[in-house]
């Protein structure tokens, strides 16, 4: 156990050894836990996150796909005309004819 000084704004300085121990830069991410018997302070474990970067027509195929009603495909499709993509360029699943009836839930 080892006894640290609070400094202005409560920084506290973590010793070199146990920094490099788990592997703690500046800017690392840590927890801070309240507990009865005092606080417990801990690194927090992230990982990378592969992040994925919409194109258009990734969006286009979003929107056409995630639709409810017919009604909704339709306005999907002018947002899509819209972007400057035809939307049957788009792999996506087709809604029934226009003239066809809303489904009845």
């Amino acid at each position: 156990m080892q006894t640290v000084l609070i400094g202005k704004r409560g920084t506290v300085v973590i010793l070199a050894k146990i920094r490099k121990r788990y592997r703690l830069d500046e800017g690392s991410l840590m927890l801070m836990e309240e507990r009865e018997d005092g606080i417990l302070m801990r690194p927090a474990a992230t990982t990378p996150v592969d992040v994925e970067i919409y194109t258009p027509e990734r969006l286009a195929e979003f929107f056409l796909n995630n639709v409810l009603t017919r009604a909704g495909y339709l306005e999907a499709r002018k947002d899509v005309e819209q972007m400057g993509i035809d939307p049957d360029s788009i792999d996506h699943i087709r809604w029934p004819d226009p003239v066809w009836p809303e489904p009845v839930a």
